[in-house]
């Protein structure tokens, strides 16, 4: 199942950036005699209410949906790996302050932090990917501070602190290694999070702004015709369905394997 799962986000990977060379039809191109037009061979995915067709606007909108979800994967990863293994090296005041923030961002519910920090500036993919990426690094800092714990305790650890080893290259030479197993799992969780995220921020309207494109933003755009026109909102919610459905195949397996490795 795994190995579909990775053949399948290939598949979508390519289907977003590679698709438009193939399919040259301008995602952006309104015309007005062939609006809400349902699928056919003329148009494999149909048209929405603009006449714009929506295989090339879910390939253009793939490309916004997919980056943006692993650069904020990417970033909320790399920031809770470095702040949970400097307070398990660090201890002491370092970490008290690191479970005050955590726990000062948890009280807060991400979808009304996401809310407030988007209605404050006006969209775009980096705007996105930093709110994003923001919002959901202490899930994987608190894990990665546990684990992070455990290695400290190790005898070798110690033995480079005795020898006043940099801190840094202890994190980066010693400590990442061990965890990248944990590392990996959070990303593939997180880029799942961060797509929905998007999605859910741009089907409200607070997310990617036209001429711009998402599966979120094509997705709300077919909320009003959904009852003559289901496959404008059909086909998106499929593609962001398809895609988080993958990578939690992928998160599982990885965390299976990991449990194994942990009782053997």
């Amino acid at each position: 199942m795994p190995f579909y799962s990775v053949i399948i986000l290939v598949g979508i990977v390519i289907f977003s950036f590679i698709g438009p060379f193939i399919y040259t039809v301008d995602p952006l191109f309104l015309n007005s005699h062939t609006i809400l037009l349902p699928p056919s061979t003329s148009h494999w995915f149909g048209t929405d209410r603009l006449g714009r067709d929506l295989l090339a606007r879910l390939m253009e909108g793939g490309q916004v949906s997919l980056i943006i979800g692993f650069s904020s994967a990417l970033i909320s990863t790399l920031i809770g790996l470095l702040y949970g293994i400097s307070a398990a090296l660090l201890r002491g005041g370092f970490d008290k302050v690191f479970i005050i923030i955590v726990d000062l961002f948890l009280t807060f519910p991400t979808l009304f932090l996401l809310l407030t920090l988007v209605s404050y500036v006006n969209a775009s993919i980096l705007v996105l990917v930093l709110i994003i990426s923001v919002t959901g690094w202490m899930g994987t800092a608190r894990l990665i501070r546990s684990e992070s714990f455990a290695i400290s305790s190790k005898p070798f650890i110690r033995i480079l602190h005795i020898g006043n080893v940099h801190p840094l290259k202890i994190m980066l030479k010693y400590y990442a290694p061990l965890l990248a197993p944990i590392v990996l799992v959070s990303f593939t969780f997180g880029v799942g999070g961060a797509i929905l995220a998007e999605s859910g921020l741009s089907f409200l309207g607070l997310g990617i702004v036209a001429p711009q494109m998402s599966w979120g933003s094509i997705l709300s755009g077919g909320k009003e015709v959904i009852d003559i026109a289901w496959w404008v909102s059909f086909f998106p919610g499929l593609m962001i369905f398809i895609v988080t459905f993958s990578l939690m195949n992928i998160s599982n397996a990885l965390q299976a394997k990991m449990n194994q490795k942990e009782i053997h």
